[in-house]
């Protein structure tokens, strides 16, 4: 059956870090994040940049990439047939006053979680000065190490496409879709959806200190449905697990398992396994295939 979502869960080692502390891009300052119950977290919105970091790396080195780019967070444009970061992750033009100015992000994620209660440490830092002996002197806060619980889902039914609500006389009477890249490109940005989340690393880095959230353990799921449940398997008791891997493979779901620590199957393997199977099959197209693929200011044209 055709692939309608693609859901990666998975669970990252990280040490001595504030993976979303720093006073650069998306900083904490000096403290790091953390919920009432003493987990700390890296924000929903610290996860995108992370991961739009790793699209934009894959993209610049696939040679079919043509004329696509990931924009600047802070200036997305609407040309979804060109800019991955427009097409994966939405944008918001209220200029524009109607639905043509907004686009639901197809590619969703949520706040990376530590597992269990963290141990909060602090840093001594100091800004050195030949010049002066009142050398600057600040702390800032650091997690002793964390096993983080991260989510992603990638929407195919609205990936590369935009959905248009058609009225007769303010009476909603359907609704088309259009297409503005074709089959071809649609595989190849689920394809640096995939492999982006195996290298997760521009998080905000303490005194130069690298922070890495490539996985240890994943779980890799091709759906035929719209369902994120099985983002839920790696804090799920061992029921729950097999209850979950069993729903899925009931509907016609296919999934790939990784564990660096254990078994057969390691990350690497479970990717390669899957971008095979993505490569075999077909994605979900509501418009039926290649034969009329618009740009998006030809199908929004400006008033």
């Amino acid at each position: 059956m055709p692939i309608k979502g693609v859901l990666i869960t998975m669970l990252a080692p990280m040490e001595n870090h504030i993976a979303n502390g720093g006073e650069k891009l998306l900083g904490n300052a000096s403290s790091i994040k953390r919920r009432p119950d003493g987990k700390v977290y890296i924000s929903g919105q610290m996860q995108r940049h992370v991961l739009f970091s790793a699209i934009d790396r894959l993209n610049q080195d696939d040679t079919s990439k043509g004329n696509t780019y990931v924009s600047n967070g802070d200036g997305i444009g609407n040309a979804i047939e060109v800019d991955l970061r427009a097409d994966l992750g939405g944008f918001m033009h209220p200029s524009k006053g109607d639905y043509s100015g907004r686009r639901t992000a197809p590619l969703s994620v949520t706040p990376a979680i530590a597992l269990d209660q963290s141990e909060i440490g602090r840093d001594l830092m100091l800004r050195l000065s030949i010049l002066d002996r009142n050398n600057a002197v600040a702390t800032r806060e650091f997690s002793q190490g964390d096993i983080m619980h991260m989510n992603f889902f990638l929407d195919i039914n609205s990936l590369g496409l935009s959905k248009v609500f058609n009225y007769d006389d303010n009476f909603s009477i359907g609704s088309t879709y259009i297409k503005h890249i074709n089959e071809a490109e649609r595989k190849r940005r689920t394809k640096l959806y995939i492999e982006a989340t195996k290298m997760m690393n521009d998080y905000a880095n303490q005194a130069r200190n690298a922070v890495s959230g490539e996985p240890q353990q994943v779980l890799i799921v091709f759906d035929t449905k719209m369902s994120r449940k099985a983002s839920r398997y790696f804090v799920a008791d061992e029921t729950e697990k097999a209850n979950i891997l069993a729903e899925l493979k009931e509907r016609g779901a296919e999934y790939f398992i990784g564990d660096d620590t254990k078994g057969e199957t390691s990350v690497a393997k479970a990717y390669s396994e899957a971008l095979n199977y993505l490569e075999s099959n077909t994605l979900y197209d509501p418009c039926g295939g290649d034969g009329n693929i618009k740009t998006f200011a030809e199908a929004f044209p400006a008033e």
